[in-house]
């Protein structure tokens, strides 16, 4: 028993060493899934979405992830800095506009 899970784990050792570590996630996630949850089905649906997503986008679904927050954090900043510049254009136009002789 112990010599068949050496074996297993020098497998996956060395495929994880050779194939450059990304693709064995793919693997690995529906096994754990299997192993802590019992579930096959929710392991195999989650196997199922990650090639989908892998033939759809040519991106891992980590990969699709980090790429969409990227993308959402350069809008955030772009909402940003147009806010500052509104803000910064309405102090110039009250400045020039002298809004103290309308108060009195």
């Amino acid at each position: 028993m112990i010599s068949k899970l050496s074996k297993i784990l020098t497998f996956v050792f060395l495929f994880t060493i050779t194939t450059g570590f990304i693709p064995i996630f793919a693997l690995i996630g529906p096994g754990i899934t299997v192993v802590s949850s019992g579930n096959v089905y929710k392991a195999g649906a989650q196997y199922l979405i990650d090639h989908t997503m892998k033939k759809k986008t040519g991106k891992s679904t980590l990969e699709h992830f980090s790429d969409e927050i990227k993308t959402q954090n350069k809008e955030f900043n772009m909402n940003e800095e147009l806010r500052k510049l509104v803000e910064r254009r309405i102090l110039e136009t009250r400045a020039k506009l002298d809004l103290t002789k309308f108060n009195q």
